[in-house]
């Protein structure tokens, strides 16, 4: 470690960290509410609006490998201003685009840096607060990311009526400032990453995840149960209020009001999460969220007023999306500290590039069965998470405290 790693100093980059992933996820979802807007300001056909989303996850995996390397090679604070100027930049230079195939250009440019942002941010998270904390610690970086996709649909309301879709990403250049304020407050020469003769001895790699059998299969199975927790969240955010606008009548209004109760519902599952995963441990924790994940998304189904709507909603966000700061504290102790930035960027981007497609997946089922053929689907994925999470040996109830220690440690 840097010998500047005083307490303002991890102060000051805990802030950042929280900071830079609520603006990452306020970048992310500008696309989200202007996507509509763009189709048919551009003329294209919502195959290639789709292409926009898709291009901006492939992005996001890049971004989280590259970075998530660099990252723990030389340096956590350095990369992390580089990753969220890059999709700040991009982001903003979308006002100044007026073909499909430059949007995508900038899409995947910013979704590198957005990709890179998650991984650095957590790594930052574990190296600077106490283990015993790391829980409250990644579900605050959770709810930091709601606070950002809230900030992002205020924005969207407010900005597209008047400045246009174009004007919407202009706001993309707030996170410059944070970049500014940290270059500015923190010191120079401090950083978080391992020691020199750590890294000289064997470069922090993408192979380390992969290093034993043991390992393959934590990492392998961490990816399957990231591809689970994104599948669900964007089949519960992008499709549900649209199934319930149609079957019930829902207005839009009122699924505005459903998706921000949800959203309450999901920050609140993870502040509670966080506190149950430092006192007992994630085993019996996870257990407990995707057994009531499972049951929740199906019974969900038989939701047939406005009232049960906004209850079931805050309820199975509480717990379907309330999981989602585990990932990164589970990761941050089952790996050595020196490939952290590497270990979350994998795990939750490949979950983010393949539970990204759960929204077709979604539409097929829409398309050929029922709601409780798709709501059961869902089911089942929860389960299977299950099935993967008991196999996983560092979570077991002897094993995890040891593995912890040992992992802040190294």
């Amino acid at each position: 470690m840097a010998s500047t790693t005083t307490p303002n100093n991890k102060k000051k980059a805990l802030i950042a960290a929280l900071a830079g992933s609520g603006m990452d996820d306020l970048n992310v979802m500008f696309l989200s509410f202007a996507l509509s807007s763009i189709i048919t300001d551009l003329g294209i056909t919502g195959a290639q609006g789709g292409f926009i989303s898709t291009i901006t996850n492939i992005g996001m995996l890049l971004g989280g490998l590259v970075f998530g390397v660099l990252s723990d090679r030389k340096g956590n604070v350095k990369l992390f201003k580089w990753s969220i100027l890059i999709f700040s930049l991009a982001t903003a230079a979308l006002f100044f685009v007026h073909s499909f195939f430059w949007i995508c250009v900038l899409r995947f440019i910013a979704g590198v840096g957005a990709g890179g942002e998650y991984g650095i941010a957590m790594s930052i998270i574990a190296k600077v607060t106490p283990p015993e904390k790391l829980g409250v610690m990644s579900s605050w970086n959770g709810v930091a990311g709601q606070l950002g996709s809230i900030a992002a649909a205020l924005l969207a309301g407010a900005m597209i009526p008047i400045f246009g879709w174009r004007g919407l990403f202009l706001f993309g250049l707030i996170p410059i400032g944070l970049v500014l304020w940290l270059h500015l407050s923190v010191d120079g020469d401090f950083e978080l990453m391992a020691s020199p003769e750590e890294i000289h001895r064997e470069k922090p790699s993408l192979k380390e995840l992969f290093k034993t059998k043991e390992l393959t299969r934590t990492t392998l199975s961490l990816m399957f149960m990231t591809t689970v927790q994104i599948a669900g969240y964007f089949g519960l955010m992008n499709w549900l209020p649209s199934i319930l606008q149609q079957r019930i009548g829902l207005s839009v209004t009122s699924s505005s009001l459903w998706m921000v109760v949800t959203i309450i519902g999901m920050s609140t599952g993870m502040l509670t999460f966080g506190r149950l995963l430092d006192k007992f441990g994630p085993r019996g924790i996870f257990t407990i969220f995707l057994i009531v994940s499972a049951a929740s998304v199906f019974l969900f189904v038989y939701a047939d007023s406005q009232l049960t709507l906004l209850f079931g909603g805050a309820f199975v966000g509480f717990f379907v999306n309330g999981m989602f700061p585990g990932y990164g504290v589970v990761v941050s102790q089952l790996y050595p500290s020196r490939i952290h930035s590497i270990a979350n960027n994998a795990v939750l981007n490949v979950g983010r590039a393949v539970g990204g497609f759960s929204s077709l997946a979604i539409g097929f089922l829409m398309d050929h069965y029922s709601l409780l053929v798709v709501m059961g689907s869902l089911s089942i994925l929860y389960l299977s998470s299950l099935v993967i999470m008991l196999t996983i040996p560092g979570l077991k109830k002897n094993a995890y405290p040891a593995v912890r220690t040992n992992a802040t440690k190294a």
